[in-house]
């Protein structure tokens, strides 16, 4: 195949790509819908109502390493068609679960829509990476990403449209709120099956060969994933990182809430703001990186989001406390695909096991988020974000150090 032909055939398949990190996005954040509305529905503490969040990224460090061998055999589209199909498995499950108006039962579809989302991941970052030009792997993976932040940005929107208000004004019963979420997850699970059914369709290049020729350039000897120094930390700033942005998302509603007097419906479309603003750090990101390191960019963007921490936690509450968190949004943007793209570069063949480590790593979005509601019921709700700003910290550790240290 020639250069121009195998550039075509990247370019088409990176485009077929960010429709999954469209759907991980929205359905990821589908979660911050969820969490004040069954909130209130079971009467529910902070801790009990962050087991949505455990439940969904506890999938991640259960199914992540398997999802990662299971796509070294089957490739990474076959990956990303499973991934599809298993996560509308899950969507479906939310009909019977709002039907036995059990929260253990939601719980568990929860757990197996995950699954699907956690095969997605494992496969369609180290795809992107792999697809993109040598040494554009990081500004590449933030510009496809930014399709997941435009989900995340329509999902609270779409998601307090149809569950939240259906629910404050049309229901009556326990029953009957907890039954406005099984249409929005059947339409889920129907798109699902034909993003599915269009990705089996069209032909998309072997990201396997890419991963094996990058091998035999790099000649560094290693036999193990585990002996890349900066993919293990890598994999703990993927924990940090994930575990804050989850934690900020879940609790956004719950501050607009309690401090600045916001119902949960007019509190989910600002999240939106929180959301979007990562999608719009993410284009900026891409374009940015081309001429700033990476790894300097994702070093400033976590001071600036201890900066903002800080100062909704002095301001006590209110609009300031509000707006320093949703603008934490804009600085998360780039974290995930640099940290992602430091921590797999030069991996070669193990690239694929390499991404089940880092996705197992997203279980710090079931941990961080459970820590900070505990924090929060016994210290207070602004207080508890101090938990966040630790894991930030980390992020510039890693930026500034950790991501050479295989060179060190």
């Amino acid at each position: 195949m020639s250069t121009q032909s195998q550039n075509q055939s990247n370019n088409t398949a990176l485009s077929v790509l960010t429709a999954l990190f469209f759907m991980m996005g929205f359905i990821t954040c589908m979660n911050d819908i969820l969490i004040p509305h069954l909130k209130a529905i079971f009467s529910l503490s902070y801790f009990q109502a962050m087991l949505i969040q455990f439940c969904f990224f506890t999938a991640y460090a259960i199914m992540s390493i398997p999802m990662g061998k299971l796509v070294e055999k089957l490739g990474y589209k076959n990956g990303v068609i499973g991934g599809f199909l298993l996560t509308a498995v899950g969507c479906l499950l939310f009909y019977p679960a709002a039907g036995s108006a059990s929260y253990p039962i939601f719980l568990g579809a929860l757990f197996i829509l995950a699954s699907g989302v956690t095969l997605l991941q494992v496969a369609g970052n180290p795809y992107v990476t792999l697809l993109a030009k040598p040494g554009k792997e990081s500004a590449t993976l933030t510009l496809v990403q930014a399709f997941n932040s435009l989900g995340t940005t329509v999902a609270p929107l779409l998601g307090s449209a149809l569950i939240l208000s259906d629910a404050a004004t049309q229901a009556t019963s326990q029953a009957e709120q907890i039954s406005s979420v099984q249409i929005p997850y059947l339409g889920l699970a129907g798109l699902l099956v034909l993003l599915a059914l269009f990705v089996k369709m069209i032909k998309l290049p072997d990201a396997r060969k890419i991963a094996e020729a990058e091998t035999e350039q790099n000649h560094d000897g290693k036999t193990s994933v585990w002996q890349y120094k900066h993919l293990v930390l890598g994999a703990l700033g993927i924990f940090c990182y994930v575990g804050a942005e989850v934690s900020i998302g879940s609790l956004l509603v719950s501050v607009m809430e309690v401090t600045a007097g916001l119902s949960h419906s007019t509190g989910a479309k600002y999240l939106a703001l929180y959301w979007g603003g990562a999608m719009v750090g993410r284009f900026l990101g891409s374009v940015v990186m081309n001429k700033i390191a990476p790894n300097k960019y994702l070093a400033f963007n976590a001071l600036m989001a201890v900066a903002l921490i800080t100062i909704a936690i002095l301001a006590g509450g209110g609009a300031v406390s509000m707006w320093s968190l949703i603008a934490i949004g804009f600085f998360n943007s780039i974290m995930f695909p640099t940290i992602f793209s430091l921590a797999t570069k030069g991996l070669g063949k193990f690239t694929g096991i390499a991404s089940g480590v880092i996705c197992t790593a997203i279980v710090g979005g079931a941990i961080v988020p459970v820590i900070q509601g505990f924090t929060a019921d016994h210290i207070g709700l602004l207080l508890s974000f101090v938990v966040s700003a630790v894991c930030y910290l980390y992020i510039v550790f890693f930026a500034v150090k950790g991501h050479k240290a295989d060179q060190i």
